[in-house]
């Protein structure tokens, strides 16, 4: 159920906080006090469209926060509108979509706004009602209709006509061969290549410099004689013997770069054609990352992307074969999962046609006839008839009913579909009717809030005396700014609101003696 509900900088609303019972809540209220705001914010935690012109002049956004409670687990769901800037949804304290804030409270509350019942009109809403009522199972058959869209995919991807596919094996087959002729091995290859290529282009400097450090270090150069005349000086000197003994070490290890230098020299050649050879391969690695790839790890990839791809083409017979055959079984299934939905559907048809009849009858259309028509592969064309009076034939409803018999024929199917959320809110669910069908609606919805919470927003006292709640929306205005505040109504109070629906007149003692006879009629005086 609804436990509590909080509006925030919502149109004629400042700040207002709800806390609703079991069972039926009637909210009443002069026209244009607000009620409609009310279902307005419920809207709001079903997904539905945020308008920043709801926002209430002055106030930075719009906030709804719903607390509903369910088998012992609670749901907070909150929406906030800001007056510029998009809409935040809030599911349990988590930042989520509006798309799953809708998901959520789809399975809390159904909302059947001022003109809601017009849904009932479209043909989807029509074979949902047949489909929820009949608990038919449409697993299978949609089930097979995923595997038919995917084998589809599947078979479209493998290359199209004949044609278009051939076109594509000759592009990948070149690009393959180039790709294979180039030899990739090594993602780093173009990084080795350039060191190399910078080496063999300066081959003639890079050894003219080690000849000259040789010349300056090797055992007749000037720095080599240094070192042992430096030597035989500290020779025998005994306080010298230390710093000689580092003086022989850095002859020692003089002695080993000359020799590696030297080495490294000799390995410096000059080799114009390894030169050429270097550039050309490093033209053949830029060529390819033009491209297939941004650098040789991508191209690497692509490579064996367009091999698998190549692959997959050659192969097209043997795939397209076995699709085939897939689809095959998909449409088999398909097909006998249609017909056993159809079967379903056509045998639960009269059933509910007759309940929502019976319904009806109750609701002050005694001469109401209901008719399910069925047809399609699937029966998924269902169209609910109705025949509101005697001697005339059952029309599809959008050609014979008034906004009440729609307004009675959406509620006849809510009392018949039980496993509808627990939540039902009706906002003027009895328009366009009076007299004894508003009692039969008051006595309907009383009905249906004996095993689930319903609110409904009415303007007619017999309905609204069916309630086990009663709350009152009263606006205020002081020339500068109109506020609608809600509060509950009970005893005497009640006796008040109610006689001002019936009369427009609340302190009429005629009106209040009506109004009381009025509850006892529906529940005893409260």
């Amino acid at each position: 159920m609804l436990v509590e509900l909080r509006i925030a900088g919502l149109g004629v609303i400042d700040e207002i906080e709800v806390v609703f019972g079991e069972g039926l809540t009637a909210v009443t209220g002069e026209t244009g006090a607000g009620k409609t705001m009310i279902m307005g914010a419920v809207d709001l935690l079903l997904g539905g469209r945020a308008d920043p012109s709801i926002v209430r002049p002055g106030a930075n956004d719009a906030v709804v926060e719903g607390r509903f409670l369910v088998g012992g687990d609670e749901h907070v769901l909150r929406r906030v509108v800001p007056a510029d800037g998009r809409s935040r949804a809030y599911v349990n304290g988590r930042l989520e979509t509006a798309a799953m804030l809708a998901e959520v409270a789809s399975d809390l509350v159904d909302l059947h706004g001022q003109h809601a019942h017009q849904r009932l009109l479209g043909a989807t809403t029509q074979r949902e009602a047949l489909d929820r009522f009949g608990a038919i199972d449409l697993g299978p058959l949609q089930s097979a209709e995923r595997e038919l869209a995917e084998v589809d995919a599947e078979l479209a991807a493998l290359g199209g006509d004949e044609r278009a596919r051939a076109r594509e094996i000759d592009l990948l087959r070149f690009q393959v061969a180039e790709l294979d002729a180039a030899g990739l091995v090594e993602a780093d290859e173009d990084d080795r290549l350039a060191a190399e290529e910078l080496l063999l282009g300066d081959a003639v400097a890079y050894r003219e410099a080690a000849g000259t450090v040789l010349s300056l270090l090797d055992g007749d150069g000037p720095v080599s004689e240094a070192f042992g005349r430096s030597l035989a000086a500290l020779e025998g000197r005994v306080p010298f013997d230390r710093l000689a003994d580092r003086v022989t070490a850095l002859a020692v290890e003089l002695g080993d770069v000359v020799a590696e230098l030297r080495q490294v020299a000799e390995g410096v050649d000059e080799d114009p054609a390894r030169l050429e050879a270097v550039g050309e391969r490093r033209r053949v690695l830029a060529d390819l990352r033009r491209k297939y790839g941004d650098d040789l790890a991508s191209v690497m990839a692509y490579h064996t992307e367009v091999e698998n791809r190549l692959e997959a083409l050659e192969d097209h017979e043997a795939l397209a074969a076995e699709l085939d055959a897939r689809r095959l079984a998909a449409e088999v299934e398909r097909s006998a999962s249609a017909a056993s939905v159809l079967d379903a559907r056509r045998r639960t048809a009269p059933s509910l046609a007759e309940q929502v009849a019976e319904h009806l009858r109750s609701l002050g259309m005694p001469s109401a006839v209901m008719e399910v028509a069925v047809s399609g592969e699937a029966g998924e064309i269902v169209e609910f008839r109705l025949a509101a009076n005697s001697g005339t034939p059952a029309l599809p409803l959008s050609k014979v009913a008034s906004g009440g018999e729609l307004s009675r024929t959406m509620l006849a199917v809510g009392l018949v579909l039980t496993s509808s959320p627990p939540v039902q809110l009706f906002d003027e669910v009895d328009a366009g009717v009076g007299g004894e069908a508003a009692h039969r609606i008051g006595e309907a919805l009383a009905e249906l809030a004996s095993d689930r919470q319903v609110l409904v927003v009415t303007h007619l006292a017999q309905v609204a005396a069916y309630a086990d709640h009663q709350l009152v929306v009263v606006k205020e205005d002081d020339g500068l700014n109109a506020t609608a505040t809600i509060r509950p109504v009970d005893s005497d109070e009640r006796v008040v609101e109610l006689s001002r629906m019936l009369s427009g007149s609340p302190e009429s003692t005629t009106a209040q003696g009506h109004a009381e006879e009025l509850l006892r009629s529906t529940r005893g005086p409260e």
